[in-house]
């Protein structure tokens, strides 16, 4: 298909859609992304150009949030990809300040929608850009200074007509203008074109992250958990072949296995930095969700009740509007809802963008991906390098795999794997970062098949708080309900204490007094299927960090990274997996993340704080949070 001719003079100063021809990968960033035109005029030439590339990252920054039916009324005027437009609408919700991650035209199209000041939204991106977008406003010397930051030798610029004052600035950071574009018929030029074109070398002084992206090749994913499957189809929709290898001679058969887990942002009165990231994390595990599972099936999006039985309020004061799309007071009808199974507070959020998952069937579905191969009953017992590759083995040193990319994700294994790749590096003379050791926290879930009987004593979405109450989940042709799973440390006392058949019931009879106190009424429902030994367990090891949050990234010193991780994501694998996948192809690939450069940090696998220097890591789990 013959692309359309572009009629924006900004566009036609940056040399596109010529200058993408040929690249697997186009970065633009957009310092103001206005209406939308400029976006939408771009998506239907690369929609339309068979040579263009196969993934389009596009960054845009708006001081405030574009309005949505302004959005999509503009977007109707561009009939290549007018179609599309329901599939935006559907992802433009909680645009809260920060880094929105939105993924179009079958996940080829990524969108990152920067909410915020300029300053702070250009310092917090960690990536290179290959074609920018100049604001006609609000530049100065620190602000240009950022913006170079995130310039190549050659990244072509677009300057507006009404930033023309900004020449002399922009020569001094680095750029060259170019000759005057104009608009067919117009009478004078409006747009210059340009290109970072620095008179010094700006490599001694640029950051870790700005190193050459590792070339696409295989890769070879240990544990085919959550963690290990979202990353394997993260990498496979980047074209890596990847091999996953587990233990197990299923996948999902760790902690993964859990029968239904809850998806559901995490609340905090300051909006902190976690609520931020659970966020970010629910958005992608979402997209994914309506994209490969079967909805009311595999996974509902039904929202959730979450209680607050201390009475306090769970939402940020000052809530804006945007953030009551995701989590708001609980309105009457979701009260009504819990009314006849007991509600003892009146203090309750309702999130919208929440509801169960079956962990296995999102495991199975990202494994499924072309590119993507599982191998069970593949227990790595030793790890070597050779010329540049990871060699694998088995038992009677059978090699599983070899491969340029190493990503340990095997939960409790990792921090033994790790230390064998890490040997292995030694012997090439290459380092290591440290990698704290996880710790582990067992966790029972009770459930059963619903009976007819109890279908009107249990709410019809997911109920949490301390616990939570999941019902009506289609399974083996029926219906179950599930209870959340325990938190229990290794037993220390006497084994004849700690029998699995003592174990389970303490544990059934944990998870239903916690039902008690959030919702009085379905417990007195279920109480008669506990007390005649009618509740089935459903018992796993989550692997935790010290601080509560996954332990991502590469380990290898050097400028091309071949060992990372994904790890720990404790009882939020469903809220993490996704998001740490994604942050690693992002890293690797050096594309654009999917959130603030400061959130990533947080998740970074050799952080201070999840240093041990003494032994494993303390186990600091709590009660049960939502997912």
């Amino acid at each position: 298909m013959t692309p359309p001719v572009l009629q924006s003079p900004a566009i036609a100063a940056t040399g596109l859609p010529q200058a993408w021809r040929g690249h697997p990968c186009w970065r633009l960033l957009d310092t103001d992304f206005a209406d939308g035109t400029r976006f939408f005029e771009l998506w239907q030439a690369w929609a339309c150009d068979a040579q263009a590339p196969t993934l389009l990252h596009y960054v845009a920054i708006a001081a405030e949030v574009p309005d949505r039916a302004t959005l999509v009324a503009r977007m109707a005027r561009y009939p290549a990809i007018a179609g599309q437009a329901a599939e935006l609408d559907r992802q433009y919700f909680g645009l809260l300040p920060g880094f929105h991650r939105l993924e179009l035209q079958q996940q080829r199209l990524r969108l990152t929608l920067c909410i915020g000041p300029l300053q702070p939204m250009l310092s917090a991106q960690r990536f290179v850009a290959d074609t920018v977008f100049l604001a006609s406003h609000g530049w100065d010397r620190w602000r240009l200074k950022a913006l170079a930051r995130l310039c190549r030798r050659g990244t072509a610029l677009s300057v507006p007509a009404q930033a023309l004052q900004l020449h002399g600035a922009l020569i001094d950071t680095g750029f060259v203008l170019g000759p005057l574009v104009s608009d067919p018929g117009a009478d004078e030029a409006t747009t210059r074109a340009g290109s970072y074109q620095p008179r010094w070398d700006p490599g001694s002084s640029r950051s870790v992250w700005r190193n050459a992206p590792m070339a696409v090749g295989d890769c070879t994913v240990i544990g085919a958990g959550l963690a290990g499957a979202m990353v394997a189809q993260a990498l496979s929709r980047r074209a890596w072949q990847v091999r996953v290898l587990d233990a197990a001679q299923q996948p999902a058969a760790g902690a993964s296995s859990l029968p239904v887990g809850l998806l559901a942002p995490q609340l905090s009165r300051d909006d902190s930095a976690r609520s931020r990231l659970s966020r970010a994390g629910a958005r992608l595990t979402l997209q994914m969700c309506a994209r490969l599972l079967r909805e009311g099936e595999d996974w509902c999006g039904s929202g959730a009740l979450e209680l607050h039985p201390d009475g306090r309020p769970g939402l940020p004061a000052d809530w804006p509007s945007a953030g009551q799309q995701w989590s708001a007071e609980a309105s009457a009808n979701h009260r009504l809802g819990a009314h006849g199974i007991g509600l003892r507070t009146d203090s309750a959020t309702w999130h919208t963008e929440a509801g169960w998952v079956k962990p296995a069937a999102l495991v199975r579905a990202a494994l499924a991906y072309p590119g993507v191969q599982f191998s069970g009953s593949s227990a790595v017992q030793s790890i070597r390098r050779e010329a540049g590759q990871w060699l694998l083995f088995g038992a009677n040193r059978r090699l599983l795999s070899r491969s340029t990319l190493l990503v340990v994700a095997a939960a409790g294994a990792t921090d033994h794997l790790i230390g064998m790749a890490a040997d292995a590096l030694q012997e090439e003379g290459l380092g290591c970062r440290r990698l704290a050791r996880m710790g582990s926290v067992d966790g029972q879930l009770s459930w059963a098949e619903q009976a007819s009987a109890e279908y009107a004593a249990l709410p019809r979405f997911p109920v949490n708080g301390d616990g939570s109450l999941i019902a009506h989940v289609p399974m083996a042709g029926t219906h179950a309900w599930c209870l959340s799973a325990t938190y229990e440390v290794t037993p220390a006392g006497p084994p004849d204490t700690h029998s699995p058949g003592l174990r389970d019931q303490r544990a059934h009879r944990d998870n239903l007094e916690r039902l008690s106190r959030l919702l009085p009424g379905a417990a007195q429902a279920l109480a008669p299927r506990f007390d005649n030994d009618q509740v089935q367990a459903w018992r796993g090891t989550r692997c935790t960090s010290t601080d509560r949050l996954p332990a991502l990234g590469a380990l290898d010193a050097g400028p091309v990274h071949a060992l990372w991780v994904s790890a720990a994501m404790g009882s939020r694998g469903l809220t993490y997996a996704v998001l740490c996948a994604e942050l690693l192809a992002a890293q690797l690939g050096g594309e654009p993340l999917p959130l603030e450069s400061e959130l990533a940090h947080m998740l970074d696998a050799s952080r201070t704080r999840l240093r041990a220097p003494d032994g494993p890591a303390a186990n600091t789990e709590g009660r049960p949070r939502p997912r």
